[in-house]
């Protein structure tokens, strides 16, 4: 994290919450009906659970059964920051209403020791509450008056913030103006500068290595990045998830195939419960190439498809309401079923969503073409292909929980597995794994909030 100018009464705020874990900064202005009666509203969308870290979503017990005003509660590790240092609010949570959608957060008072409780039982305007993410999961939360010095800088700085959903983002307040849009920016135009690079990867170790797969573009973007290869369903820059695809050429950018998403492990169906092996063993199919002792499971799988004829399995989305384009069941699930409904591998709504908004809350698409070109002069030693990066890129803003299932659900986002299993170089028995998660370049616009192009070049 960049460090912390103190120079302000806000900046003031954030370096004590940074002192305690803090690393991303939010403040959103009250209104009126932003108190503990009335809760404190975060957007007429899903988007503020991409922003706020949370527990698992579950059904509202306490509502009677078949209540018109359906809604769903989430836990939220909130702690209340004053002059002593941090406090717990042990009853905070988020209430999500599917029908509107809408979510708020309460709670934040309730059996908190040392909460600013004359502060939010006011219905005055002009309060603002701080909110500091940490990598852990807390939030930390701190509520001003609307005569405090950092709500009058608030309010002076506002036209100098960019909005996150109903929050401004605190951001450049605390990185001398740069924000992290800005620097990614900066460093995608480095280089799209370089021209032709090798195709590499970056080791564990952060050493450049020369790759020869064919899937080496996003692998080179990363190297150059320095973004070493992960598993890890975090962002990969700067808070930004980076994406490559290739295209043709630089002028029309038409893409040559369909942008991998995210790949997600299952967490239901007969790929958890017998493991990968028995699902490929049951489902899959001796490989189309003829290879001995390899059997695959691929194909693509739409929800508005029927059943695979090589696999027997089709795609269903559970527990959403096509239609109304609302969760109507946060237990529901994406599955690969057979004919007799029985669930061969499957993605609960939870894992699915938490995987989007964690890695997909901001996104950039990079385009890249690939050749084969020989320099007199690189320093690998092998003869790897060659990518160029395009400076023409898409900025992606604000996941869309409800856009990402509703797409599941008409066919625009699909799955497109790629298991085996077969000898290794050593020729032992070895399984891959890779569950993709798919879509068209041109359908981004289904899956956030904010989706435009940006010209690099334009930061010269």
């Amino acid at each position: 994290m960049e460090a912390i100018v103190v120079n302000g009464p806000i900046t003031r705020i954030l370096q004590k919450m940074a002192e305690h874990g803090a690393e991303r900064f939010l403040a959103k202005q009250l209104a009126a009906n932003d108190n503990s009666k009335n809760q404190v509203y975060l957007g007429g969308s899903f988007h503020a659970l991409t922003l706020i870290p949370h527990g698992s979503i579950a059904d509202d017990p306490s509502l009677i059964p078949g209540a018109v005003r359906d809604r769903s509660k989430a836990a939220v590790d909130f702690w209340w920051l004053d002059e002593q240092g941090i406090s717990p609010a042990p009853k905070a949570q988020l209430i999500l209403y599917p029908k509107y959608p809408e979510v708020r957060m309460s709670g934040f008072l309730q059996g908190a020791q040392r909460s600013p409780n004359s502060i939010l039982n006011s219905r005055d305007d002009g309060r603002v509450l701080f909110l500091g993410i940490c990598s852990d999961g807390r939030v930390i939360g701190h509520a001003v008056r609307r005569d405090h010095p950092a709500a009058n800088e608030l309010i002076s700085e506002h036209q100098n913030l960019e909005m996150a959903g109903v929050f401004l983002d605190l951001q450049p307040l605390i990185s001398g103006g740069a924000d992290s849009k800005k620097l990614m920016l900066q460093a995608l135009l480095r280089v799209h500068q370089r021209g032709w690079i090798p195709s590499q990867r970056l080791t564990s170790t952060g050493h450049k290595e020369s790759y020869s797969a064919p899937n080496g573009g996003g692998y080179t973007l990363e190297a150059e990045l320095g973004i070493k290869p992960n598993g890890l369903s975090e962002p990969d820059f700067l808070g930004w998830e980076v994406k490559q695809y290739g295209v043709r050429d630089f002028e029309k950018f038409t893409p040559k195939s369909p942008i991998t998403l995210m790949t997600p492990e299952p967490d239901g169906g007969i790929y958890v419960l017998d493991g990968p092996k028995k699902f490929i063993e049951t489902f899959g199919y001796p490989d189309k190439k003829g290879r001995p002792d390899r059997m695959n499971f691929g194909g693509i799988y739409k929800a508005t498809k029927d059943f695979h004829k090589d696999t027997g399995l089709k795609l269903v989305v559970e527990g959403f309401d096509v239609e109304a384009k609302r969760i109507c069941d946060f237990n529901g699930y994406i599955a690969l079923i057979n004919e007799q409904d029985l669930v061969a591998a499957s993605w609960s709504f939870d894992k699915i969503t938490d995987h989007w908004k964690k890695k997909h809350s901001k996104a950039v698409y990079v385009p890249s073409r690939k050749c084969k070109k020989k320099p007199d002069f690189y320093s690998f030693n092998q003869l790897p292909d060659f990518y160029c990066f395009g400076q023409l890129v898409d900025l992606c803003e604000g996941a869309d929980l409800l856009g990402l299932i509703h797409a599941l659900s008409t066919g625009i986002v699909y799955v497109d597995p790629a298991h085996k299993i077969g000898p290794g170089k050593n020729g032992k028995l070895t399984i891959q794994k890779r569950s993709q998660f798919r879509v068209l370049h041109s359908k981004l616009e289904n899956l956030y909030q904010n989706v435009y192009k940006y010209d690099c070049s334009d930061l010269e």
